[in-house]
C-alpha cells in the first residue's frame, strides 16, 4: 500500500514553494527605508524612527492606528471574470481608507489569502494588486499568509483579508471631537461601487436580470458588466495626507468618514459628537451611472440604495466653514471631484437627509 502524502490531501508543497517564490519582488517594490530586512523570519519589521543623519526620532507622542477588512463577495465577480488583480487594490483600500479617518499615516500592510488549492499564477495576480494598492497608499507590504484549505473552499474559490498599521501624533488625531455647528461636510467622489453591497449587486445583475460578465452596460459607456463591477475602490491616502499637512488647511479638518456599508448616514454618524447633527442635502452631488443602472435594473428604492451603497461619495471631510473653499480647491487640484454636501448643526449626533 502506498504511503499517504500531503499532496494526496490536496496540498502540493512543491507548487506552494513556486507560489512563494513569485512574491518577494512584489513586496520589495513597496518597501521604504523604515522596513528592516528579516529574510526568512517569522514577522515583518518596521521602525518608527526615521533613518536620518543622527537617527533622531520622527515622532514625539505617536499613536498606532490599526484596521482590518476584506473584499466580500466582490470576489465572486472576480472569479466569474477571471481577473484577480483589482480585488487586491480593493483589499488595501478598504483598510487604509479606514485608517486615514483618524488622521494617521499608513505605515505597513499584511494580507491573508485562503485558497482551495495552490495556484501560483492566481496568487501572483492577487498579490500584484495588493502591491499596487500599497504603492499608491505609501504603505509597505511587509508580509502575509497564504493558507491552502481544499476542504473549506471549492475549486477556484479564495478569500482575502488585510491588516494595516498607521501612526499619528496624538495632538494631530482626527476623532470628530472638534466638529461644531457651522462646519461644512465635503463629499469626495467614489470610483463606483467600491467593495460594499455585492451580495445585492450580484442578485440584481446575475440572478434577477440574468446578465453575464461580458454583456455591455450602455449606461456606463458600453463597458462590460465585469469591467463596471470590478472598478477598484479609490485610495484616498495621498489626498488626505496632503490636506492634513497643509499649513493653512490641516487644522480645519475636524472629522473624516470612509463611506462603506451603511452608506452616508451610518458612517458619517460614527465621527460626529453627540451635540451635533449633520444635514445632508439630497441631490448636491452627481452619482456615477452605475448606481442608477443598478437601481433601475433591480427596482431598488432610494432608501435601500442609500443604506447599502456609497452612491457616489466615498469619503466625507467635515471642515471649518472658513476653510471649505480652500479644501475643495486642493481636492480639485489633486484630481478629485468633490462637493459641499451638507452642514453641521446643533443636535444629538445624528445624520439627516434634507430634500
Amino acid at each position: 500500500m502506498a504511503k499517504i502524502t500531503y499532496k494526496d490531501s490536496g496540498v502540493d508543497l512543491d507548487v506552494y514553494a513556486e507560489s512563494m517564490s513569485r512574491l518577494p519582488r512584489l513586496l520589495r517594490r513597496t518597501h521604504c527605508p523604515r522596513v528592516m530586512a528579516n529574510d526568512g523570519g517569522f514577522a515583518g519589521l518596521f521602525r518608527l524612527d526615521f533613518p536620518g543623519e543622527l537617527f533622531a526620532r520622527r515622532y514625539i507622542d505617536p499613536v498606532l492606528v490599526s484596521g482590518t477588512d476584506g473584499v466580500g463577495t466582490k470576489l465572486k465577480v472576480a472569479q466569474m471574470v477571471g481577473r484577480h488583480d483589482t480585488v487586491g487594490i480593493d483589499l488595501v483600500a478598504m483598510c487604509v481608507n479606514d485608517a486615514i479617518c483618524t488622521g494617521a499615516e499608513p505605515l505597513f500592510f499584511l494580507d491573508y489569502i485562503a485558497m482551495a488549492a495552490d495556484d501560483p499564477t492566481l496568487l501572483e495576480q492577487i498579490v500584484e494588486g495588493i502591491s499596487a494598492g500599497c504603492l499608491d497608499s505609501d504603505s509597505a507590504l511587509v508580509g502575509g499568509e497564504t493558507a491552502i484549505m481544499p476542504d473549506l473552499y471549492a475549486p477556484g474559490d479564495y478569500d482575502l483579508a488585510g491588516f494595516c498599521v498607521g501612526v499619528v501624533e496624538r495632538d494631530r488625531l482626527v476623532d470628530g471631537s472638534r466638529v461644531r455647528p457651522g462646519d461644512v461636510a465635503i463629499g469626495v467622489a467614489s470610483s463606483g461601487l467600491h467593495s460594499n453591497g455585492f451580495s445585492l449587486v450580484r442578485k440584481i445583475v446575475f440572478e434577477h436580470a440574468g446578465l453575464g460578465v461580458d454583456d455591455p452596460v450602455e449606461a456606463c459607456g458600453g463597458r462590460t458588466v465585469g469591467e463596471v463591477l470590478l472598478e477598484p475602490t479609490r485610495l484616498y491616502v495621498r489626498p488626505v495626507q496632503r490636506l492634513l499637512t497643509h499649513p493653512a488647511l490641516g487644522d480645519a479638518v475636524h472629522a473624516i468618514a470612509h463611506i462603506t456599508g451603511g452608506g452616508l448616514h451610518e458612517n458619517l454618524a460614527r465621527v460626529i459628537p453627540g451635540a451635533v447633527d449633520v444635514e445632508i442635502a439630497a441631490g448636491s452631488w452627481q452619482a456615477p451611472p452605475v448606481f442608477g443602472w443598478l437601481q433601475q435594473l433591480g427596482d431598488v428604492d432610494d432608501a435601500e440604495m442609500a443604506r447599502v451603497f456609497n452612491i457616489g461619495v466615498g469619503l466625507v471631510l467635515v471642515v471649518a466653514a472658513e476653510a471649505a473653499a480652500g479644501v475643495q480647491q486642493q481636492l480639485t487640484a489633486m484630481g478629485l471631484e468633490n462637493w459641499q454636501i451638507g452642514q453641521a448643526v446643533a443636535g444629538s449626533g445624528e445624520v439627516h437627509w434634507q430634500d
